[in-house]
């Protein structure tokens, strides 16, 4: 007979009331000790308001918080972290001019016999921590300086180092290779085998069922269920939150491309990518994939002229189009939707308004003057022609969620009227309500005469929505498939640098 035992966190009867807006509704929640909890739904369901409470951000409306038994109001997140609460965020929150062990004792500063600080003490001590997540890093390295997914790992171990009894991960991710995803979840089965309590926000289906025990669904700010892992299925789950089936999801209509409108010819930069050819044909959705690092994203910047290709050459529309700047892309007619949105797609201290019409200036300035109210209304037709969740188009992009982001840069240049629209990664951190709305642009898209080229990494994505594909290893084209042709071992092998007859 298996004991029961205690959460480590309890959450009963909880709501949050904004002005206007009831965010959660009566929500009970545990984690058990040794627990991996997933919280899943869609953007807006509620997840975010749920562990702000938790983390003490925002002061719950109504309900009570129990950490280990004991009622808690818990007021700050500095009070959070005095109750064993920790969170590691997709965005990581370190000091980026700091040392990791600078970081790891940041306001508690530990002192020596002659009042200096004792850096041998905070070498030492971070050191070990970083050790026992099996994370070698030098604790005297200056976080700017670390990759994405390092800067992860040190989050977690000043966590761990302040001996967190709850850690949330909130998009963990997102932003890591295959590699750097699987000693990520090393780590967290470690602190699972040492009791600590783990609730993992994740919009990857397949995350939820290689690391996670139980999973609860929210929707409308409201928990649906919480079910074990063990006893149900994707499906079941997206029905839950949206109330579709997950075949559906890529059920798009298709067109007959004909008429080639971009024509690769024996490319190469580097190390990155060599001797690559393909065609696209007006009016498809042509897919690249193959792992991180493969070369997919440096050949379509290089399409675009956002990088410079070293041999081969690019016709667009009938003409030369090798392009050495983005400019010169822009204007054929080619938009680029980049994997790092935030980074590279978006101005997030801009409005939506001044995001949209940011590469079509010459339609909404005239002398020089820019018509505000052109730009405005510019900016709502296309929010409400994608269904971008806002309250006003003079809303900053950074306030949006992650889906609505997307929408934002697809705007951008469907308002600069594109023909070649390339996607790559568009669903990373979008749930999954947001990319069914994702997929039937693409949709509309192609009943319109745009054409399309999706770079993924998640298969079931790039194979549901492509004509045709082109498949990557190392720099290296191993194959093009055409729709008929699709099945994942297959794809599979090739993306593994295993050659069929394709190559």
């Amino acid at each position: 007979m298996e004991v029961l035992r205690q959460p480590i966190v309890a959450m009963k009867g909880i709501a949050k009331e904004f002005p206007g807006v009831r965010a959660l509704s009566e929500v009970d929640f545990e984690i058990l000790p040794g627990e991996v909890h997933a919280l899943v739904g869609e953007n807006g369901a509620g997840k975010s308001t749920l562990i702000k409470i938790l983390m003490g951000v925002y002061t719950k409306t109504e309900g009570s918080i129990y950490i280990e038994g004991a009622k808690r109001d818990i007021k700050s997140p500095l009070h959070a972290r005095a109750l064993g609460l920790g969170a590691v965020y997709q965005d990581v929150n370190l000091a980026q001019h700091l040392s990791v062990a600078e970081n790891f004792f940041m306001g508690q500063l530990p002192g020596s016999r002659i009042g200096t600080v004792d850096y041998r003490r905070m070498y030492e001590e971070t050191k070990e921590t970083l050790n026992s997540i099996a994370v070698y890093i030098d604790p005297k390295e200056i976080i700017r300086t670390l990759s994405v997914a390092q800067q992860e790992m040190v989050a977690i171990g000043k966590i761990m180092h302040q001996k967190a009894k709850v850690v949330i991960f909130d998009e963990p991710t997102a932003l890591l290779t295959n590699d750097e995803t699987e000693q990520l979840f090393g780590i967290i089965r470690k602190l699972k085998s040492e009791g600590v309590g783990i609730l993992y926000v994740s919009h990857r289906m397949e995350e939820i069922f290689t690391i996670c025990d139980r999973v609860t669904v929210f929707k409308d700010g409201a928990l649906i269920d919480t079910v074990n892992v063990s006893d149900t299925t994707e499906d079941a789950l997206i029905s839950m939150m949206v109330g579709r089936k997950v075949e559906d999801m890529y059920r798009i209509e298709h067109g007959n491309p004909q008429e080639t409108i971009l024509k690769v010819d024996n490319i190469s930069r580097g190390k990155a990518f060599r001797s690559i050819s393909f065609e696209v044909k007006k009016g498809e959705i042509f897919g690249m994939f193959g792992l991180v690092g493969s070369g997919r994203t440096e050949i379509v910047r290089s399409v675009f002229g956002a990088d410079v290709k070293e041999e081969g050459s690019v016709r667009f529309l009938g003409k030369k189009a090798d392009f050495t700047k983005p400019s010169q892309g822009i204007k054929a007619g080619i938009a680029l939707l980049p994997e790092n949105r935030r980074e590279q797609g978006l101005a997030l201290k801009l409005s939506i308004a001044d995001n949209t019409n940011i590469v079509a200036l010459d339609k909404i300035c005239r002398f020089g003057i820019i018509n505000n109210k052109r730009s405005i209304e510019i900016a709502e037709q296309y929010c409400k022609k994608l269904k971008t969740k806002t309250p006003s188009v003079l809303q900053f992009v950074k306030n949006l969620s992650g889906g609505n982001q997307q929408k934002v840069v697809i705007s951008k240049w469907l308002a600069q009227d594109s023909e070649l629209l390339i996607f790559d990664e568009p669903t990373v951190g979008v749930d999954v309500g947001a990319k069914m709305e994702i997929y039937k642009l693409f949709e509309a898209l192609l009943k319109e005469g745009k054409t399309i080229i999706i770079v993924s990494s998640y298969l079931p994505e790039v194979m549901g929505l492509s004509d045709r594909m082109l498949i990557m290893y190392e720099g290296k084209q191993m194959g093009i498939l055409s729709r008929e042709e699709f099945q994942e071992e297959r794809i599979a092998r090739l993306a593994s640098g295993i050659p069929g007859r394709e190559s």
